[in-house]
């Protein structure tokens, strides 16, 4: 029996079983018969990629037209607080220095809508008490150019941010009372206006965000700052009806954390865990929407938190963050194939 194997995808050094990670097709022709399957094989595996030009944490990542926008965040001179825009393209593995955003800020979330990166809050100061802004401002990579857009109504820093059709979405955070809240804020591009909607059920800071179908998925973070309860909590808004449900825990509580989707299901990655005490992990972990449950992964071979995630091509692409002790800006980039 003779058979052939195209990988759709994934590397060219081949895994032991004779297959790349992907999909792939084989047929298997015997006594003048054939057949052809098609065979999903995962990696579940790490790669390291080029590094950043500028060293950062508590920075936010967008991707657009496959390449990755890193924005802001916290460098190792001074420390300063950064303006920094910087472009990875992982087709040549290299990065490209843009335009600086007008605001300096960390602990700032960002999200893309129709090629249009925004930057929303963040705190503009190291100091205490902090500069809690609700700044947002739109980057268009199309004329290397930022504009500022209507402000949150919540100021807020340590938010997520997340798209879903073509409405961003602002959740949770660490307001100007230094305290986690629930607060849920929808920002429409087309009118420049914002919607306060039905607030998450568990208020937190430094949680991780994504979308998969249509419906937000919210993972981890804590309840206040400084210290406080830490959760595992995953929680589901459905834009549709406003309205919030909530899921299976990951194994363990964290928070200051990353998350996004591939294939339908959510990864959370890296953070800070404090079981049985306060730790920098790499730890990864998938939420499957269909079961209800999660899996642990490969993990980061840097463990960091404050760090920034994007997907591109199926790979999702840890970059930046702050390890070992959360406070040590990196350049380090990785990228998780599943």
């Amino acid at each position: 029996m003779v058979a052939s194997l195209s990988p759709a995808s994934g590397p060219t050094t081949l895994l032991t079983a004779g297959t790349t990670p992907g999909t792939a097709v084989v047929t298997a022709t015997s006594a003048g018969v054939s057949a052809t399957v098609s065979i999903t094989v995962e990696c579940d595996c790490w790669t390291t990629k080029a590094s950043m030009p500028t060293a950062r944490y508590a920075l936010g990542v967008g991707e657009i037209g496959g390449v990755l926008y890193a924005v802001g965040g916290i460098k190792s001179v001074g420390p300063t607080i950064a303006a920094t825009v910087e472009a990875y393209d992982p087709a040549s593995n290299t990065w490209t220095t843009k335009a600086s955003m007008p605001t300096a800020r960390h602990r700032l979330a960002v999200g893309v809508v129709n090629g249009i990166l925004y930057a929303v809050g963040g705190s503009g100061n190291l100091g205490s008490p902090p500069a809690v802004l609700a700044t947002v401002e739109a980057y268009d990579p199309a004329t290397n150019s930022w504009t500022t857009k209507a402000s949150m109504p919540t100021a807020r820093f340590d938010l997520a941010v997340v798209v879903a059709n073509g409405t961003l979405y602002a959740i949770g955070g660490i307001s100007s009372a230094v305290q986690g809240v629930a607060t849920v804020e929808a920002y429409d591009p087309a009118t420049d206006t914002w919607t306060t909607k039905a607030s998450m059920p568990t208020a937190r800071f430094g949680l991780g965000v994504a979308t998969i179908n249509g419906k937000l998925y919210a993972v981890g973070g804590a309840s206040n700052a400084p210290g406080g309860a830490q959760y595992a909590t995953l929680e589901v808004y459905d834009p549709a009806t406003d309205t919030w449900t909530t899921k299976a825990s990951m194994s363990a509580t964290r928070h200051l954390l990353a998350s996004s989707a591939i294939n339908g299901k959510l990864y959370a990655v890296g953070g800070e865990s404090n079981i049985p005490t306060p730790t920098i992990v790499g730890s990864v972990e998938a939420y499957d929407p269909v079961t209800d449950l999660w899996t642990t992964k490969a993990a980061m071979p840097t463990a960091r938190a404050f760090l920034g995630v994007g997907v591109v091509n199926g790979l999702l692409y840890a970059v930046g963050g702050g390890g070992p002790t959360g406070f040590t800006p990196l350049r380090t980039v990785e990228a998780y194939r599943p």
